[in-house]
Order: structure tokens, then sequence, then C-alpha cells
């Protein structure tokens, strides 16, 4: 009804508005909040989206998710585990400096520096043992083992000016003081929490963006973002939610002034879960008293949770059409998704059996966690999942909190179940960081916060990374998600669809990695 209210106010000051576009000026609402300019500082999508403005690197990802040319205009393998870059020839920084190998070299190190990052960068540089600048514009990386996925992680790693950044922390990135980058647009001011304001790098060596200036407006509010577009005050929104997304295909006097991009991205959204405490913190009986064995450790119970998931339903209803049923942490046609396995079947007698195997026939009580402004409907997804896990006996409720405060305690481990987004190009980088043992030294394991740990799974995703051959790694990373996913270490929901609304003089190629990038939005 709500929004029912917000077009029908709206309309009319929709179809007063000039349909004609700013000439000089795009305003875009951005779905979620960033919390830093600094690239290397937390590995989130937010954060990387709004960075993308700004920086570069080696290795580019098009719209399909493909590796292309980026800062190194080529690269290829000297033997199993040396790897050779030919950098782009005549790229400036945003201070006119030009690159070369050195600051390629700074940037590869430069996140291991940052030891108070929230989400490391590290696990896209750890496999590399040794840098050697040929020239200004070679770089030749080395491994200590064969490593065929070198330059996908290369496409995670954004390249800074040393000369700028040496010396700079978090905050100098966040006033503009140390953010020089050789990306499309440059920084004119930070608003925390309210928008990025930016203008056109007139230096930039690729193609220019058609935008003299570019806003970034903070909207993560699905209601006040919608508004905003209709009311012309930013001309694309991400994010858009599924009911929004079905009355602006129907409203012929809106479909008229916008247009839609869609496609299913590359997010998969699952449960993460307490695998390592004998007592979860958010784990009861049905009367509230802490249970002394954490049921989350024992796989029937995570299969009974599985199968009590109607996950139609919840693509349909709960997400208004705008997911798939998920099997896999990676999306299809993503490497190490294999044969597109059925997604698990609902059978919530089934589900019930296997509570009373695993010894509890009466159910036990369970408080689920996750943001409340991150995920499309995410509070929704977790109060669906909280009926369905009542129905056969496991008390539920919810807890959500803002993205900000929702993450940090989600590293620490604060919750016993919690709901996580996640996209990855390959199965085996999604399983490096989600499920493989958790080792600071290495990297693996940044984002595996319910500690799952099996030998077996973390032998099969270094055979993965190991082959330099596509179609060989392709097969392993497949092995791998099959090895991990019997366990059910976590509990698949759905990939996302993605879908942008832009005013009708616009057009966005919809990217598989959901990221809206200001400098490939076209007048038509």
């Amino acid at each position: 009804m709500a929004r029912r209210l917000l077009l029908s106010f709206l309309l009319p000051l929709l179809l007063l508005a000039s349909p004609s576009l700013r000439a000089a000026g795009l305003s875009v609402g951005l779905a979620a909040d960033v919390s830093s300019l600094d690239p290397h500082y937390l590995n989130a999508a937010p954060n990387i989206a709004v960075a993308s403005h700004f920086f570069e690197t080696l290795v580019a990802v098009d719209k399909d998710g493909q590796l292309v040319p980026g800062l190194a205009q080529s690269w290829q393998a000297v033997n199993p585990t040396t790897w050779e870059f030919k950098l782009r020839p005549g790229v400036k920084f945003h201070d006119g400096s030009p690159l070369t190998a050195e600051d390629v070299v700074f940037s590869l190190e430069r996140p291991a520096s940052l030891t108070q990052s929230p989400g490391p960068f590290t696990g896209f540089t750890r496999a590399i043992s040794g840098k050697k600048v040929v020239d200004a514009h070679t770089l030749r990386l080395t491994t200590a083992q064969p490593y065929g996925p070198l330059p996908l992680d290369l496409a995670s790693i954004f390249i800074v000016s040393k000369k700028a950044a040496a010396k700079a922390g978090t905050e100098d990135f966040n006033s503009g003081k140390a953010l020089v980058g050789t990306g499309p647009f440059r920084l004119l001011k930070f608003r925390r929490g309210e928008a990025v304001e930016l203008a056109r790098f007139d230096g930039y060596w690729g193609e220019k963006p058609a935008w003299d200036t570019l806003t970034l407006r903070i909207l993560p509010a699905d209601a006040a973002r919608l508004a905003a577009l209709l009311a012309g005050q930013v001309d694309m929104i991400e994010g858009v939610p599924g009911a929004d997304v079905a009355r602006l295909k129907k409203d012929a006097r809106l479909s008229a002034n916008f247009r839609l991009e869609q496609r299913v991205s590359w997010r998969t959204l699952f449960l993460q879960l307490d695998l390592f405490r004998d007592a979860s913190p958010f784990v009861t009986d049905l009367a509230g008293k802490p249970l002394a064995k954490n049921p989350l450790k024992d796989l029937k119970v995570r299969q009974a949770l599985s199968r009590s998931i109607n996950r139609e339903a919840l693509a349909a209803r709960t997400l208004d059409g705008l997911g798939v049923p998920a099997s896999r942490l990676v999306a299809p046609g993503i490497p190490g998704h294999g044969q597109q396995p059925a997604a698990e079947p609902y059978d919530p007698e089934g589900a019930k059996r296997l509570l009373a195997e695993a010894g509890y026939p009466q159910g036990f009580a369970l408080t689920l966690h996750g943001p409340n402004n991150r995920y499309l409907n995410d509070e929704q997804i977790l109060q669906t999942l909280a009926q369905f896990f009542g129905r056969i006996g496991v008390k539920t409720k919810v807890e959500t909190l803002p993205l900000a405060a929702y993450f940090g305690r989600l590293r620490h481990a604060d919750f016993s179940a919690a709901l996580l987004g996640w996209g990855s190009l390959s199965g085996d980088f999604a399983l490096r960081t989600l499920l493989g043992t958790p080792d600071e030294k290495s990297g693996w394991g940044a984002w595996n916060w319910g500690r799952f740990s099996d030998a077996r799974v973390d032998a099969d995703i270094r055979s993965a990374l190991a082959s330099t051959d596509p179609a060989r790694r392709s097969r392993a990373a497949e092995t791998a998600m099959d090895q991990a996913m019997q366990q059910l270490p976590v509990i698949p929901l759905h990939h996302q669809v993605a879908t942008w609304a832009l005013r009708a003089g616009l057009t966005y190629p919809a990217r598989i990695d959901e990221f809206t990038f200001a400098a490939q939005v076209r007048p038509r």
C-alpha cells in the first residue's frame, strides 16, 4: 500500500518534469553505503564499486564476467610459476604523472600493510612470491607453486599512485589527499553517508565518460531510492525491489519515462552457520535455556534446516521473482558451479525426521541475524526463513542490523546463523575465501566466519588453483564444490537477479557482478 501511494504521489511530478537529461551531469542512487574511499581497506562490493570510478586494475572484467585488458594490455604465463604483464603505454594518474611498474608493485604490497583492514584484500596477493620490474611497462610476478588464477586475482587489486599513497592512511584517501588513480573520474568531495561527488578525468586513457560531473548518492532505503528517481533527483538507481519492478513494467506512463536493465547476477545468498563452538550464543532449548551442545555442528540438523526451505516460494514471493534457487556458492555459468545441480527440494516432513534422528524431536530455538539494508529484501528473507524453520519445530526469531554494524559483528563470529551474500567469478575463489580453513598467513578463509575446516576440501581447492589449464581448473573447482556442499557448511538460498532503473534516455549494460559503473552509462 505504501509503495502504491508513493507512486501515485510522485507520478504527477514525473509527468511535469522535463524528459531531457541533464547534459553535463549524471546522478546515481546507490543501494548501499560506502565505508571508505581507500581501495584496499574493505573487500566489500559497495566500496569496490565506488573505488572503480577512481582506480583501475591490471586485469579488468567485462559485463559477462570475462577477463579483459585493463591497465595491463596483455599477460601470459611464461612458465607455470611466472606471469608477465605488459602495462598499457601512455596511462596517466589524476595528477598527470605516468603509470609505471613501480606503482603496480607498490599497490600489490600495500594491502598487507593495512593490518586494521576489516575485510582484507591479501587473499588476492598472497600467492605472489616475487616481483620483478623488467622495465617501466613490464612486470614479472612469480608464485611459489603453479597458480592458474593469478590474472583473476589481480582483477581485484586497485592500482594507486606510489607517490601519493606511500605515506598515506585510509583517511587521506577519504579526504582526497591520497586519492590519485588512473580511473575515468576524480574526486571532488566525499560526504560520508550522503554522497560522493566526482568530475570527469579528461586525461583518461580509455573511452571518456559522457558526463562532466557525477554524483553518487547514498540511498540504502528502497522507498527513498525509488522516490528520488521518480522525482528526477537522480537519473538512475540500482537494486530495484521486485514489487517496484513489476509496477514500473505495468504502468504505461512510468514505462514510457523509465527503462529497466536486468540479469541473473553472480551474487549467491546463503546462511553462514556456527560450526566451531560447542555451545553457540543464539541457540537454546524451547524454554530459552542455552544448549550445552551446538546442534548446528550436526550435519543432519543442517540438512533439516535446508530441506525446510521452499526456495521456489522464497524466490517467487519474498523476492518478487528476482531470485533463482541455489545449490552452490556460485551462480550458473560460473566455473565451479557444474551441471546446475538442483536446489535442495522442499521436504518439511523429511526435515522433521532428520531433526528427530539428530536428537531434537521437539526442535530447539534459534536466532537468525542479518543486515536490513544490504541485499534485496534481506529482512523479509530472514522472516520467511523463520517461518519455514518454525514449521519443523525450530522456534526462530530474527534480528537485523544496519550493514556497518552487522559486518563488524559477523567478522567476529558473534552470531549462530547469519545471512551473507557473495559474488565470485570462480568456484575455487569463492571456496577459498568462504570455506577454506582460516589462515591469516595465506589469506584463506577471510570470510569463513563459521570456521568450517576440512582437509579434503582444502586439497581440492588447491588442486583447482594450481591448474593453469582453464578446463582442468574448472573441473577441479566442481570437484571441490561438490565435496564441500555435501557437508552443507553453509545453506545456499538463491542467486540474486540484479535490476537497474534508468531514465528513458539512458542505457547501461547490465553486469553479472551487479556493479554500477557510471562511466558505462550512456545517452541513448
